[in-house]
């Protein structure tokens, strides 16, 4: 087990650098963006199901709840956390509609959508980024593999180049830690991480 342990950490290593050193430009885009955003009173919806779930709800607590003393909260409310909700609009409407209609309701000009997926092929996510365009929200997908149906959606769209969930996952979580961190930095807080 030893080895396969040492080679799937190298792995993730591995993709994560691969893919922080084609998107670093982009990335430091996106929170100069997202930074811009927040400063005009945009808010950060988050959305993704099943470890995309979990995940959204991770992104919108550190934004909303920084782990940083002295960095400001920002707007930010995963999608994903309300089941009365979620289950509703299944069973009423369509699964495909579940982020869309919570979109349309909160949602405004300004404000942002971030879909987390590994295959960019969700249609609730895809649904989700198409009403936020709509509604002229900044789109944002992290996705993995090919980009999927998202890639094409999303104005901001990060694809990590495997095909292995964990590694597309492990890869999501430092980038949307570095995110968090240079949207703060951007604002001109001291980069501390």
């Amino acid at each position: 087990m030893k080895d396969a342990i040492i080679r799937k950490a190298r792995e993730s290593a591995e993709v994560k650098e691969a893919f922080f050193r084609a998107e670093a430009d982009r990335i430091e885009t996106l929170a100069r963006t997202m930074a811009g955003a927040f400063e005009r009173g945009g808010r950060l919806y988050v959305m993704g199901n099943g470890g995309g779930a979990t995940d959204a709800q991770h992104v919108a607590v550190e934004f909303a709840h920084p782990i940083v003393e002295k960095r400001r909260p920002l707007p930010a409310l995963a999608l994903t956390t309300d089941n009365a909700l979620l289950t509703a609009i299944s069973n009423d409407r369509d699964f495909a509609k579940v982020f869309g209609d919570q979109l349309r309701l909160l949602g405004r000009p300004g404000d942002m959508a971030l879909a987390l997926t590994t295959s960019g092929q969700s249609p609730n996510l895809v649904h989700g980024v198409e009403v936020a365009r709509e509604l002229g929200m900044l789109t944002i997908a992290f996705t993995g593999k090919d980009g999927g149906r998202l890639a094409g959606v999303a104005e901001h769209a990060f694809v990590i180049p495997s095909f292995s969930i964990h590694r597309i996952q492990e890869t999501h979580v430092a980038l949307y830690h570095i995110v968090w961190d240079l949207v703060h930095v951007a604002f001109g807080e001291d980069d501390v991480l």
